[in-house]
């Protein structure tokens, strides 16, 4: 039987339709994928990024949304999602390294019910950002937000 290293690349694209059962659906998929591939150390910020990134598109955008998990070259996790909604919410709207100038949470802001999922992203994440896509060649247009994971030396070795 082949196997596949973890040095082999690989990527998977799930489209999701606007439904309220997708983010638990993009949860099934990462949680197949990573147990499958690994690194396995990541599954439970990648799964809570990837979804917050899915329930975003959900009530932001009135279409499907499109799941993209692919190793990166450090043996890591980039996690995508498209959406037909071309408005990138704050803070992906800006580099990382321009948050310093961002001001900071107010206290309504702080006890809101919602609001927080991509403050958790920009806080977990490795690395992260927002693209605009207008509409190409082939009119898809909307936005493509992202976060990377790598995994940490100490926590691979230590089984």
């Amino acid at each position: 039987m082949d196997t596949v290293s973890p040095q082999t690349p690989w990527s998977y694209v799930l489209q999701l339709p606007h439904d309220p059962r997708a983010p638990r659906v993009a949860r099934m998929m990462l949680r197949a994928v990573l147990g499958l591939h690994g690194p396995t150390e990541l599954l439970d910020t990648a799964e809570l990024l990837a979804c917050e990134l899915v329930t975003n598109a959900y009530r932001h955008s009135d279409g499907q949304a499109t799941l993209r998990l692919r190793r990166t070259e450090d043996g890591g996790l980039r996690v995508s999602v498209w959406d037909n909604n071309p408005l990138i919410p704050a803070p992906f709207d800006r580099p990382p390294g321009a948050l310093a100038l961002l001001p900071a949470p107010t206290p309504a802001a702080e006890t809101a019910e919602g609001g927080r999922g991509l403050l958790l992203v920009r806080e977990c994440a490795d690395n992260w950002g927002g693209y605009p896509l207008g509409d190409g060649l082939f009119g898809r247009g909307g936005k493509l937000l992202w976060f990377e994971l790598t995994p940490k030396p100490e926590l691979v070795h230590a089984a």
